[in-house]
C-alpha cells in the first residue's frame, strides 16, 4: 500500500497524464513561483519594503513551507522509481538540475534563518532563481539548451570570429585613441572592453576622439550586426531542428503502434506520456495521427 501511494505521488508530481490532480499541481507551482518572484522583485523597493515588509516576509515563510513540503514529496515518493532500490532514484532527483533548483528554491530562507547577517541582496537573487523551477513544466529551455548542443561546433567557431574581431578591434584602437584616450585604451587589454561592448550590443561605452577611431568604431558595430545574424540564425536553424527531431520522434512512434492496426491501453497512456513530456497541443497530435494512419495504410496496400 505505501509503494502504491508512492508511485501515484511520483507520478502526479511528474505530471503524469493519468492523474488530473497533475495540472492542477502543475498549476498551483506555477502561480505559487510566478507570485514568489514578483514579491522579490517588489521587496526590493525600499518604499514597497518598509510598507509591507510584515506581509513579504509571511509570504515569503508559507512559500517556503510549500517548496519544503514540494521537495520532501519528491524524495519521498522517488523511492518507488526502481523496484532493486528506493535511494537509486532519490540521488538522480537530488543531484539532478531539476533537483539542484528545488534545493535552492528554500535555502535563501533557511541560510538567513541561521545566518541572519547574510547580505540581503545575495538572498533576493537566490530566491529569484525559482523561476527556473517552471522549467520542469515547459521545455523550452530544455529545448534551447539541446539546440545549441546539437549546433556546438557552429557556436565555436561563432566565438572563435567574435575573438578574433574583438582582439582586432581592440588593437586598432589602442593604435588610433591611445594617446587621446590614455584611460580606456592605453592597453590593448583596456581597450578589448570597448570592443567587446561595442561588437556585441553596436555601441560601446567611450566615444572615438579621433577620426581613424570613428572609422574603426563603424566597422567593429557593423561586425557585431553581422556576427549577431549569425548567431541568431544558426540558434534559429538549430531550435527548428529540434522540433523537427520531436515531431519524427513521435510520428515514428505512432507509426509503431499502428502496425498492428490497433491502439492498446498501454500503448496510449505510453503516446499520452510523450505528448506531454513534448509539450505537443491535442490539435498536432491528431495531425501526426492522422498522418501516421495514412502512411502506415499506404505501406499495408
Amino acid at each position: 500500500m505505501r509503494a502504491s501511494t508512492r508511485q501515484v505521488v511520483m507520478d502526479i508530481l511528474d505530471g503524469s497524464p493519468n492523474y488530473k490532480a497533475s495540472r492542477y499541481v502543475e498549476w498551483v507551482v506555477t502561480v505559487v513561483v510566478l507570485t514568489n518572484c514578483a514579491a522579490v522583485i517588489l521587496d526590493s523597493v525600499p518604499e514597497l519594503h518598509n510598507k509591507y515588509k510584515d506581509y513579504f516576509h509571511e509570504f515569503e515563510f508559507w512559500s517556503v513551507m510549500f517548496f519544503t513540503l514540494e521537495y520532501v514529496l519528491r524524495i519521498w515518493s522517488l523511492g518507488a522509481k526502481f523496484a532493486d532500490s528506493a535511494w537509486r532514484g532519490r540521488r538522480q532527483y537530488i543531484f539532478s538540475p531539476f533537483g539542484l533548483v528545488d534545493f535552492f528554491a528554500t535555502m535563501p530562507f533557511y541560510l538567513h534563518l541561521f545566518f541572519p547577517t547574510l547580505d540581503l541582496r545575495i538572498l533576493r537573487v537566490l530566491r529569484l532563481l525559482r523561476v527556473l523551477k517552471l522549467s520542469k513544466y515547459n521545455s523550452a529551455l530544455q529545448d534551447l539548451s539541446a539546440a545549441i548542443y546539437s549546433e556546438r561546433k557552429a557556436f565555436g567557431s561563432a566565438v572563435f570570429l567574435l575573438t578574433i574581431a574583438a582582439i582586432v578591434s581592440a588593437s586598432l584602437m589602442h593604435f588610433a585613441e591611445g594617446q587621446a584616450q590614455p584611460e580606456f585604451f592605453g592597453t590593448i587589454p583596456h581597450a578589448i572592453y570597448w570592443a567587446v561592448v561595442t561588437i556585441t550590443s553596436g555601441y560601446g561605452n567611450v566615444e572615438p576622439a579621433t577620426k581613424l577611431g570613428e572609422i574603426i568604431a563603424l566597422v567593429s558595430g557593423f561586425l557585431g550586426v553581422c556576427l549577431a545574424a549569425i548567431l541568431t540564425g544558426i540558434v534559429a536553424s538549430a531550435f527548428a531542428n529540434q522540433m523537427a527531431r520531436k515531431k519524427a520522434a513521435f510520428e515514428a512512434q505512432l507509426r509503431e503502434v499502428f502496425k498492428d492496426g490497433e491502439m492498446s491501453e498501454e500503448e496510449q497512456a505510453a503516446l499520452k506520456r510523450l505528448q506531454a513530456q513534448y509539450r505537443f497541443s491535442d490539435l498536432q497530435v491528431e495531425a501526426m495521427l492522422q498522418r501516421a494512419k495514412s502512411r502506415t495504410a499506404g505501406v499495408r496496400s
